[in-house]
């Protein structure tokens, strides 16, 4: 326990009583200080006992003791010792009247009681009790190692931290979700901390914050050795951590960072495997890839998976904390379920295999609208450190050459569209026209149709709105002049026209193709 007024108050050997502030008594002490000054404040810190014999001091003064004890209780000091039998027989009634209006607790200290005596019994009990905090420290530090180096680990870790708080304590991944808490009603409390986790990742580790409200306060601690937070710490509590207290966090720290740091060089060795298991399904040898992933990636080839491909979104730049942090975000995902799950960081993006309606595809689709719900908002393209994302369809060992073919066609696609993501899947069953939103397409559409354009801009004819009545009716005369309002002599004088004028004959079904896609891609007005 810290050292109180009232620790020194039952000190037998000290001989104090009470003269004012009785009911303060339980106010720790942080040192004993002598002073004479009339004005020692400049020399205080807070915390101290103050120990004066009023050499200086006009002690029998109401307004002089008044002001007096008030600058020391602004000051922060905790208690006043005055000695009797020196420069006063007895305390002043002006300094005990000072002191009873301001709540400070004053103390009478006997003659035969020297002021060195009570900074030995100051300095002993504080030495006492920073001893007793450390020896705690360290016997915390044992026991959240033992726990550590358990069957459960952080888990249990978690669990003697909370207990050594006497509060509560929670892990989070990095992507800001709470992999554990202790005690198990701490997890909904420290689900409301997520956003604040994420601003403590935006800062370079080691990093830490005080956070809370009415409920408790809460300390957050970054995890990771890197630039990049691998993860954070929780610690909730009713008051400010003590001395021992503050031992057990930041052993803990150290071994949740210890813990993460090895997990990171075993996650770089599997990266290089699953790499090696990625070549071997490229190349077909599915069955190499099987007997080279056993058990890490095999039950990942015995269902159906998709591929993933992540890139920046503006072309041409180097992404590798967005990278990092989508790579993050499948990984917490994949490992809250337990599935397995293959990354491959390759220069300038990411490849990624997961389950096929696994927790990690659906983390990179709730990651994408939440992306595209924000530039809706914002009415902004993509930022420089965003990623687009293709999406291959469902696939086997077999088909893994296939499906990267389908992630990087949906990626293309969702970079011209200025889109987050794009499933393959939604490019084939769904309609091309909005795969003619190509500045490139819209291009060829444009000098295609041009010379037709620019023969109806004088006056001379409608040549594009009679081809497009005359390919959306497949060629059948009478039913595009009826459409038109025309004779169907005046629609086939008009197409010969266009013939002439393309140099490119509609007998071509290449030809009629293109012209449809031209009038499509350009938004020319389609007749029902």
């Amino acid at each position: 326990m810290p050292l109180t007024l009232a620790s020194l108050v039952q000190h037998s050997a000290l001989k104090l009583s009470v003269r004012a502030g009785e009911g303060r008594l339980d106010t720790p002490v942080r040192w004993a200080h002598v002073s004479e000054l009339a004005d020692p404040v400049p020399y205080m810190e807070g915390g101290e006992l103050l120990l004066i014999t009023a050499m200086k001091l006009d002690a029998g003064d109401p307004e002089e003791m008044r002001a007096y004890v008030r600058r020391l209780a602004a000051a922060g000091v905790v208690g006043i010792g005055f000695a009797i039998g020196v420069n006063y027989e007895e305390i002043p009634e002006a300094l005990v009247e000072a002191a009873r209006t301001e709540d400070m607790p004053l103390l009478e200290v006997p003659r035969r009681t020297p002021f060195l005596a009570i900074s030995k019994a100051v300095s002993a009990a504080l030495a006492a009790d920073q001893y007793r905090a450390v020896t705690a420290g360290f016997e915390a530090q044992r026991e959240l190692t033992r726990a550590a180096l358990s069957v459960d680990g952080p888990t249990e870790l978690l669990v003697k931290l909370a207990a050594h708080v006497h509060g509560w304590a929670a892990l989070y991944d990095t992507s800001g979700a709470v992999v554990a808490a202790a005690p198990d009603w701490a997890a909904r409390r420290a689900a409301r901390l997520t956003p604040d986790v994420e601003r403590l990742r935006e800062r370079p580790a080691p990093a830490s914050a005080v956070v809370g409200g009415s409920e408790d306060r809460v300390e957050l601690q970054s995890l990771g050795t890197g630039r990049r937070a691998r993860g954070a710490l929780a610690v909730g509590t009713a008051a400010p951590l003590g001395t021992a207290e503050r031992y057990a966090v930041h052993s803990a720290v150290a071994l949740l960072t210890l813990t993460t740091e090895r997990s990171r060089s075993l996650h770089d060795a599997e990266s290089r495997l699953g790499a090696a298991v990625l070549r071997m399904l490229l190349a077909g040898e599915a069955d190499h890839a099987r007997s080279v992933a056993g058990d890490l990636y095999g039950a990942l080839l015995e269902a159906p998976f998709r591929l993933i491909v992540a890139e920046p979104a503006l072309a041409g730049t180097a992404q590798p904390e967005g990278l990092a942090l989508l790579s993050d975000t499948v990984e917490s995902a994949a490992a809250r379920t337990g599935e397995a799950l293959l990354v491959v960081p390759e220069a300038g993006r990411l490849v990624v295999l997961a389950t096929d309606g696994g927790s990690a595809v659906q983390a990179c689709v709730d990651h994408a609208e939440a992306l595209e719900a924000r530039r809706g908002r914002d009415a902004a393209g993509p930022e420089p450190d965003e990623l687009v994302v293709g999406l291959s369809a469902p696939a086997g060992p077999g088909g893994v050459a296939a499906a990267l073919k389908q992630a990087d066609q949906a990626l293309a696609v969702a970079r011209r569209r200025g889109r987050p993501m794009v499933e393959h899947e939604d490019m084939a069953a769904g309609s091309v026209l909005p795969l003619l939103a190509d500045d490139a397409v819209r291009a060829f559409a444009d000098g295609t149709l041009r010379a037709l354009r620019e023969h109806d801009a004088t006056g001379r004819g409608d040549l594009v709105a009679s081809l497009q009545a005359w390919l959306s009716r497949h060629g059948q005369w009478d039913a595009a002049a009826a459409d038109l309002g025309v004779h169907r002599h005046t629609l086939r004088y008009r197409m010969k026209r266009v013939e002439e004028i393309l140099g490119r004959s509609l007998e071509d079904p290449d030809v009629r193709m293109e012209l449809w896609l031209a009038l499509k891609a350009t938004s020319a007005s389609t007749p029902a």
